[in-house]
């Protein structure tokens, strides 16, 4: 069992509209944009990052809008909720304030003796804010929602998969165990993690495979504290027999990538080096950052990306 992962990195998923994917977590989730940068593989399009104060490893949603890209198709073999955490006895707070912002509440359930709500992103995202009374991260503050209720991070990630066997013998082998079982669902914690520690497995046997687009998930991105830890971990996939990329440099973090037996995308991203490693903890996020190769493109780039109004 590995010991080197230490709960959620990132969570990245797609979006058709820049502006409007800004707007609703900067102001309708009052989340830190971070860091806006483009897509290595097309640098025609935005990755957009929305955090806490620093970008800290466990509370990054990251976006890759493509416009006038197809709705995704929600069905197994993909993240299908992805849950943030807020302070106890605060989702009275954030329906009114949903609510008022015109955000899409599925509505309140229980589960594993937490109080969750339910809500859409633009793009019919699933997610989920889940009342956590131990969870001491700092929110930013500065995102028009007051400290008290402000999100601290991710909660969870919940997996719909056809049958979650083989993934949860995967997490177990990352260095989960089960902590809790409901139905269909299997709940996997990491301990002593980054306080995005949890992953659901939800097994839907007879539901139709997902289709990748607007509102889905690309992939789910796992923590290790440094390179050598991030080595350590593809070695160990490796030998187990499971297609690993090699170490790619992402700027604000290095990454492997490998795919799951139910069909989601996993990433190891290391903590190191951070979104402070080309601009000011106090701007983050205000000037478009691009990759070395793409910066002969900063010109085209700047006329010609959708302009993102804050």
């Amino acid at each position: 069992m590995l010991t080197q992962i230490k709960g959620l990195h990132h969570v990245t998923s797609m979006a058709a509209d820049a502006r409007q994917n800004n707007d609703f977590f900067t102001h309708k989730l009052g989340l830190r944009r971070v860091k806006q940068t483009v897509n290595f593989d097309a640098p025609d399009v935005y990755h957009l990052y929305y955090a806490d104060e620093f970008g800290t490893p466990g509370s990054v949603m990251t976006y890759f809008p493509f416009p006038n890209i197809g709705s995704g198709r929600h069905g197994v073999g993909e993240v299908g909720t992805t849950a943030f955490s807020v302070p106890e006895g605060t989702l009275p707070f954030w329906e009114k304030h949903f609510s008022e912002q015109g955000v899409t509440v599925e509505g309140h359930e229980e589960k594993f003796g937490e109080k969750r709500l339910k809500f859409s992103g633009p793009d019919g995202d699933g997610f989920a804010l889940v009342e956590d009374k131990a969870d001491n991260r700092a929110p930013w503050l500065k995102g028009g929602v007051p400290a008290d209720e402000a999100i601290r991070g991710f909660h969870s990630v919940s997996l719909r998969l056809k049958d979650g066997g083989a993934t949860e013998e995967l997490l177990k082998f990352m260095g989960y165990q089960e902590v809790d079982r409901s139905g269909n669902i299997s709940r996997m914690a990491v301990k002593n993690g980054n306080g995005a520690d949890v992953v659901d497995i939800e097994s839907l046997p007879s539901a139709s495979f997902a289709g990748l687009g607007a509102g889905s998930v690309h992939h789910v991105a796992f923590a290790v504290e440094n390179r050598a830890k991030q080595l350590e971990v593809r070695k160990a996939l490796m030998d187990t027999g499971y297609q690993v990329t090699p170490v790619i440099d992402r700027d604000y973090f290095w990454a492997i990538y490998f795919r799951t037996p139910g069909g989601v995308l996993f990433e190891v991203a290391t903590n190191e080096p951070g979104f402070d490693r080309d601009e000011d903890t106090a701007h983050l996020g205000e000037a478009l950052k691009l990759p070395t190769q793409h910066q002969h493109l900063r010109s085209y780039l700047e006329k010609h990306l959708q302009p993102l109004d804050n």
